[in-house]
């Protein structure tokens, strides 16, 4: 992945009332593919702390180079260990082992699970159903002592990655069992220009939201854009 000149972009500031959540590092785990390298130069560009985690401290460290913007680049565990808030982009096939991994680091952190649970086959993707329900769920089984919650999963990484534009106009809808922690995923997504944060309802409802993946690559494919999700009437 390459990336072009920086724009120049005011961040948003939070919505009156909303929690303050722009001192507080975002570690994210698998972070070097696209939608994690995307979604950590977004909230990096609207002055957010950001680290990246991978497998190799190294391959992180490249990833972090290219974005700048403060970004640094570490082990999933020297990641976590460093972040306040923690965004789980992993491929899902590494879901479980990677969470396993980080389970120490993790305790008493509020995690976001952005995984799609999804499988491919001649006629396109469609929705795995984890034996957990949802990798939410398998998430929050994991990760006993963490605070989990779910968001981020219908953004493309094409948009994210682009230097050339300024903002990416979507909904992130957002699930976790504890208000005060959709509330903070709520004011984390707002700081991202164009970006508003939904409340979606809890875990047991997240594999409906990581199951539309499915459908929006295929509404993607058909028309050849890279549509996300809007919520009308808010």
């Amino acid at each position: 992945m390459s990336f072009t000149d920086t724009p120049t972009i005011t961040p948003k500031p939070a919505g009156t009332g909303a929690p303050d959540v722009a001192q507080l590092t975002v570690g994210i785990l698998g972070g070097t593919g696209p939608q994690g390298t995307g979604l950590a130069y977004r909230l990096a560009l609207a002055g957010q702390p950001v680290v990246l985690g991978s497998r190799t401290a190294e391959r992180a460290e490249e990833s972090a180079a290219q974005i700048g913007l403060g970004v640094t680049g570490h082990s999933n565990i020297e990641a976590a260990r460093r972040s306040d808030i923690v965004i789980v982009t992993v491929p899902w096939e590494g879901h479980a082992a990677t969470l396993k991994e980080v389970q120490e680091e993790l305790a008493g952190k509020l995690v976001i699970d952005s995984v799609n649970p999804l499988g491919f086959d001649s006629k396109g993707a469609y929705a795995l159903r984890p034996e957990e329900g949802s990798a939410a769920e398998q998430a929050a089984t994991l990760l006993p002592k963490a605070r989990v919650t779910a968001a981020f999963h219908h953004l493309s990484a094409t948009l994210l990655t682009d230097r050339e534009i300024d903002t990416v106009e979507t909904d992130v809808l957002v699930l976790g069992e504890n208000r005060a922690d959709t509330d903070l995923v709520q004011a984390l997504v707002d700081r991202i220009p164009g970006m508003r944060g939904v409340y979606a309802g809890r875990l047991r409802n997240a594999h409906q939201v990581e199951g539309l993946v499915a459908n929006l690559i295929s509404i993607n494919r058909r028309y050849k854009k890279h549509a996300g999700v809007l919520v009308a009437g808010l």
